[in-house]
């Protein structure tokens, strides 16, 4: 990739490491640095924003240990046409770097222009870090998918973390009965209710076939409770005759 060619903020937004313990608030609660001034080029924890609050402000989020970013947020700093989307949260978020691959791979399908990722179509980048060092090496700059943005603000700081739970789709997907993907928009949530709603059903068989089961028989009957209640009498001895 061409550094030079590269502006710096960008630059230190595809290299920086979020979600470090800040060394200013080691002893504070919730000290991650999820936050990331494009003003300054560093990477800040919720204690820092104060001498920030004028500054234009994106939320790093991570998911299973990659960060990944709003694609609303994204796309007000760069053009994000054919990198691939994911919906969690009901939100649609965007990879900051390529992840690594367990296994190379290659069938049919879209696959990443750069490190050869699968894809949906019609996507041919599997996160901005991608897309960017195409560009640079294909065409030389940045011209054209760079856009000013003079105001950047934080819509309601979180934690950022997405839990195992809620697992990533691709934008625009949905999962049939026989595992296979299509195309409809389900989240995440709907997918929960789904499960929950199998459960119950479950539930509710499992009772009903009880009910026709014949009481179990119990472990003592009664004679041999009595016996074993009755207490042991004198012994008597037989008649001498």
């Amino acid at each position: 990739m061409f550094v030079e060619s590269i502006p710096r903020w960008l630059q230190v937004l595809l290299s920086e490491k979020f979600y470090n313990a800040c060394i200013i608030h080691e002893e504070a609660k919730k000290n991650e640095k999820n936050v990331y001034c494009l003003d300054c080029c560093i990477s800040l924890c919720p204690h820092c924003l104060a001498p920030h609050r004028d500054h234009r402000l994106l939320q790093i989020r991570r998911y299973v240990y990659h960060d990944v970013v709003r694609l609303d947020d994204a796309a007000k700093l760069i053009d994000c046409t054919s990198v691939q989307s994911y919906t969690t949260n009901s939100a649609k978020v965007v990879f900051l770097n390529q992840r690594p691959q367990t296994r190379n791979f290659r069938g049919t399908g879209n696959f990443c222009s750069t490190c050869d990722r699968s894809l949906q179509d019609p996507y041919h980048f599997c996160s901005l870090s991608c897309k960017i060092n195409y560009l640079v090496r294909t065409t030389g700059s940045l011209g054209g998918y760079l856009f000013e943005c003079n105001y950047m603000a934080l819509s309601g700081l979180d934690d950022g973390l997405m839990t195992p739970d809620s697992v990533l789709e691709p934008a625009g997907s949905t999962r049939t009965s026989s595992g296979s993907g299509g195309y409809g928009g389900v989240d995440c949530r709907t997918t929960l209710a789904c499960t929950a709603t199998t459960e119950i059903v479950r539930k509710k068989r499992t009772a009903g076939a009880s009910a026709f089961r014949p009481p179990c028989r119990p472990a003592c009957s009664p004679v041999s409770e009595i016996s074993a209640n009755r207490r042991k009498g004198h012994p008597q001895r037989a008649p001498l005759y």
